[in-house]
């Protein structure tokens, strides 16, 4: 309940609601992960399941970017710069983590598997302070403090009953 909590105070940009369309979009990328790890668990080679769902991926992209184009064509910019960033950031450093992922999901019960995930958008707003020099604020301390305190203690009593 304080992973979620800290969760909750972290994506929350303030006391409004969230914009529907936003939040259901949220929702069904949650889901998706979830089926995503799931379908992991039965991986043999993390690199070329990885691999392979990237390909699958590439008509949905490539369909969606159309679309954007489509209803707002000036929004739309693609510089060869960009462009690298963007390979740099989706295919390699996106593509490595989730090989490492699938390559550990096997040895985690699933309940472990979906703690685990809590942290890792306080570690993400982490990551962007000490790499991206974004301001740390006593909300991110608090979040952070929370959500990963939280897991923490989740996997410690895990540890402790499997010991037992």
């Amino acid at each position: 309940a304080l992973a979620v909590l800290g969760l909750i105070y972290l994506v929350s940009p303030g006391l409004h609601a969230p914009d529907p369309w936003g939040a259901l979009l949220m929702a069904v990328a949650g889901l998706a992960w979830g089926l995503y790890s799931l379908s992991g668990r039965r991986a043999i080679d993390p690199l070329e399941a990885t691999a392979r769902n990237f390909v699958y991926a590439v008509p949905l992209v490539l369909l969606v970017s159309l679309a954007g184009w489509l209803v707002a064509p000036d929004a739309v910019l693609v510089t060869s710069r960009g462009a690298m960033l963007a390979i740099a950031s989706g295919a390699l450093a996106s593509g490595c983590g989730y090989v490492v992922w699938y390559a550990v999901l096997p040895s985690l019960p699933a309940m472990r598997a979906a703690t685990v995930q809590l942290s890792v958008p306080a570690l993400a707003a982490l990551g962007g302070v000490l790499l991206l020099s974004e301001e740390l604020t006593w909300r991110l301390v608090l979040d952070t403090v929370a959500t990963l305190g939280g897991v923490g203690l989740v996997l410690a009593q895990r540890a402790k009953r499997s010991k037992r």
